[in-house]
């Protein structure tokens, strides 16, 4: 795929937002905070830098990515859409008991999606796997997979990290969503995981520390990760909740409950008003 621009992405990611809030809006549930805040992610993972192909999504040789945190499904339908996986029009029907894209991923039913998840810790294991799988086989593919920061106090993220550590899996990205807020509050109330680039480091992982909102952060962390030999990497994001709807920005009361029809508008006047800007 042809490199996407910088503007081109921040458009991308912008949708995806909006295919956030449009989903769980006709949901009535879901949760946006930590989905808004990994859009940008999703636009350059899936826009400029993954080896994947929308018509064959089971190809063997394809880039892996596992949301680990796959209670933000909502944006990762967005991107996969956007992407061409599925037609937009899904996006609405999020959670309805008849539609393909269920509250976290479901890759039996879902193009696109490599790994079903939501139980968190478990995604990150499977990640490990795909890229053991693809060391054994000699295959070029790279896995990314995406974590919360609360989730991250899950015993089996580190039993995973000790292992892809072991095995010098250096096809392996690991990104951890740092937006400081869970779902009862911020990380310091709920469980301090604190410091987390040297937990990752003390597990045998190169890390690496940007503003996962920038674009250009995102891309720098994500090369310099390809380049690393012997060991995975960990990208260690500070982003901020509800990132992209001014309203919903930082606060933990937005992780797991849907806008009404009030906050609907106002959330999609903001975005629209945005990628209006943008895109003129």
């Amino acid at each position: 795929m042809e490199a996407t621009t910088k503007k081109q992405l921040s458009i991308i990611a912008t949708k995806i937002r909006m295919a956030v809030i449009e989903g769980t809006f006709n949901a009535k549930s879901g949760h946006p905070g930590g989905s808004l805040s990994i859009a940008d992610d999703l636009a350059y993972l899936y826009f400029n830098e993954m080896n994947i192909d929308p018509q064959n999504p089971q190809w063997a040789d394809r880039d892996r990515l596992v949301l680990s945190k796959g209670h933000a499904a909502p944006a990762l339908y967005g991107a996969l859409a956007l992407r061409g996986y599925f037609p937009l029009e899904w996006i609405p029907t999020l959670r309805k008991s008849d539609s393909p894209l269920q509250g976290h991923p479901d890759m039996k039913g879902i193009p696109g999606v490599d790994m079903s998840s939501g139980s968190l810790g478990q995604g990150i294991s499977c990640a490990v796997g795909m890229a053991l799988a693809g060391k054994l086989d000699n295959k070029a593919y790279r896995v990314y997979t995406i974590l919360g920061d609360g989730e991250i106090g899950e015993g089996q993220v580190w039993e995973a990290a000790m292992f892809a550590a072991a095995k010098k899996l250096d096809n392996l990205t690991v990104i951890v969503d740092n937006n400081n807020l869970q779902i009862d509050g911020s990380l310091e109330e709920v469980n301090s995981p604190y410091p987390i680039p040297e937990k990752f480091a003390a597990f045998g992982f190169h890390t690496i520390e940007i503003d996962g909102n920038d674009l250009e952060q995102i891309e720098a962390a994500v090369q310099e990760a390809k380049t690393i030999k012997g060991k995975p990497t960990a990208i260690i994001q500070k982003t901020l909740k509800g990132k992209g709807v001014s309203f919903m920005e930082n606060l933990c009361s937005w992780h797991g409950v849907a806008p009404n029809k009030e906050q609907y508008d106002a959330a999609m006047a903001e975005l629209t008003a945005r990628l209006q800007e943008m895109e003129g």
